[in-house]
């Protein structure tokens, strides 16, 4: 068998042995994931302010306690804001923000509770809110042009929903064909749905990457050139966690046991993550708990929307420090964790899984699957002659990528139509010259072994297909509605990598 690309070859001794294949499939067939309000819990991480220098600050986490429900509408305003993200002289970039607040909003609610948030438009463009990951209601699913009409600037929309499952979602701008301008500009955040009885902890902490595009004066380049949609989407050159240029820093007390939420929400960069300082113990991917295992290498593949919840006890002694860090060039530190003050002598059992989800089934049944095709094609051309040169893209900007022939458009039919209840397995193939991140809305998939021998142990809605390869996946259509499958990628979702099926 192939080896893994997540887990530990050899599992810690606490986790029961825990031998599996990889989640994002082989390495060679899949390849290459602030301050804070709570809504609902009235507590915060982080400052409140933007730093005023690119130095970090080190930001003081809420301690974890329980969410009240959320009851009336919380008002989330979206408009133009500032953000210090360049050092001095150079100016603040105008971008836009949540409730005037350059930090990512965090909205924590308790399953079982009825999320409500009144979405306000102060900006210019149209806007949705998806929320990545989250088995939605079909209405509530956040895509402007498909699930509901965008909001109008000026304008507002409530969504209100109860999502069916604990764990770390995303906030992200979706609007066909206007995705990737708010998003770019800052709107992301994340949605915490704890479990009814969670596991003891010190601190539970989100961490959100986003990149950015700047000029050297702190503005924000241009949106909109189809060479980018084209070829690996808007890649930043500034890297921030929670709104704020890395490494994120943060003061833990030595001996804690921390939860760390990892999210990507950028437009387009995916790399991969390493863990320095301690042992990190995955116990979700995608929001869907999984056995608790050891990262392969200590590192994790991380495209845009992928979500990982890790778990660790920092060192016992202080002034020791625990990196996350992005693998991007030379590396980049992403989060540094340091032990300071009292430490803490309670004692408590080995790291273990935080549960299972008793709503997805046990077991996926294939032999009497609707089985579809999906081919991706379009994009950029590689010369192949020229391999250190751009992608040339020469095709209508509107119609850069095409799913089975089609390029997703709001007026787009399904693709395909399955009773509820059915099980589907789409074999997805990447006819495209660069890795393809998608996501399947509404649904968790069981990505399978080659010969549908099995699948991987984990429950995922988004995956990286690298250009060239097919992969299979299997789900339950249980959520009736028409539901997006698309790319992470912004540029590539706004000109037509997506489509849609229905479940009725």
């Amino acid at each position: 068998m192939p080896s893994s690309d997540l887990k530990n070859d050899h599992p810690p001794s606490e986790t029961g042995g825990l031998s599996r294949r990889s989640l994002i499939g082989r390495a060679a067939a899949l390849g290459l994931a602030g301050p804070a309000f709570i809504a609902g819990a009235g507590a915060q991480t982080g400052s409140g302010k933007a730093t005023p220098k690119a130095a970090p600050v080190p930001a003081k986490p809420a301690e974890t306690k329980p969410a009240e429900p959320l009851r009336e509408p919380r008002a989330l305003v979206a408009g133009p804001g500032t953000n210090r993200l360049k050092p001095e002289p150079a100016a603040e970039t105008p971008i836009w923000t949540f409730d005037g607040r350059a930090s990512l909003p965090v909205i924590r609610a308790k399953l079982g509770d009825t999320v409500r948030l009144r979405v306000e438009n102060k900006t210019d463009k149209p806007l949705s809110l998806h929320w990545h990951g989250v088995r939605n209601q079909n209405a509530m699913d956040g895509v402007g042009g498909v699930t509901q009409p965008p909001i109008a600037p000026g304008a507002d929309f409530t969504y209100s929903f109860v999502p069916p499952d604990a764990g770390t979602f995303l906030i992200r701008p979706l609007v066909v064909g206007g995705s990737s301008e708010p998003s770019g500009r800052g709107l992301a955040g994340a949605l915490i749905v704890e479990e009814t009885s969670p596991p003891s902890l010190d601190q539970d902490l989100a961490l959100l990457m986003q990149d950015w595009r700047l000029e050297e004066n702190g503005a924000l380049m241009p949106f909109g050139p189809a060479a980018f949609a084209a070829a690996s989407g808007r890649l930043g050159n500034l890297v921030t966690i929670n709104g704020r240029p890395v490494p994120e820093a943060v003061e833990v007390r030595p001996g804690s046991r921390i939860r760390l939420r990892l999210g990507n929400v950028c437009n387009a960069r995916g790399t991969r993550i390493r863990f320095e300082g301690a042992k990190v113990y995955v116990v979700a991917v995608d929001g869907q708990p999984t056995d608790t295992f050891e990262p392969l290498r200590a590192t994790l593949p991380f495209p845009p929307g992928t979500r990982y919840d890790l778990m660790l006890d920092m060192p016992a002694e202080a002034g020791a420090s625990v990196t996350v860090n992005a693998l991007v060039g030379n590396g980049l530190v992403l989060a540094m964790l340091t032990t300071k003050g009292q430490p803490v002598t309670e004692k408590r059992p080995p790291i273990a899984p935080v549960g299972e989800n008793k709503l997805l089934p046990a077991e996926v049944k294939l032999q009497n699957a609707i089985r579809r095709d999906i081919a991706i094609t379009g994009g950029a051309k590689l010369d192949k002659d020229k391999p250190n040169a751009e992608p040339a893209y020469s095709g209508d900007p509107n119609r850069v990528w095409a799913i089975n022939g089609i390029t997703g458009a709001s007026g787009t039919a399904p693709s395909f139509t399955v009773k509820r209840g059915q099980v589907v397995v789409l074999a997805i193939r990447n006819d495209t010259a660069f890795p393809q991140a998608l996501h399947v809305h509404g649904h968790a998939f069981r990505l399978l072994h080659p010969l549908d021998d099995g699948w991987e142990p984990y429950w995922l809605d988004t995956f990286q297909l690298l250009e060239g390869r097919t992969a299979r996946i299997a789900f339950k259509a249980d959520n009736p509605g028409r539901w997006v499958i698309g790319s992470t990628v912004l540029e590539r979702f706004d000109t037509g990598l997506w489509t849609s099926f229905e479940v009725t």
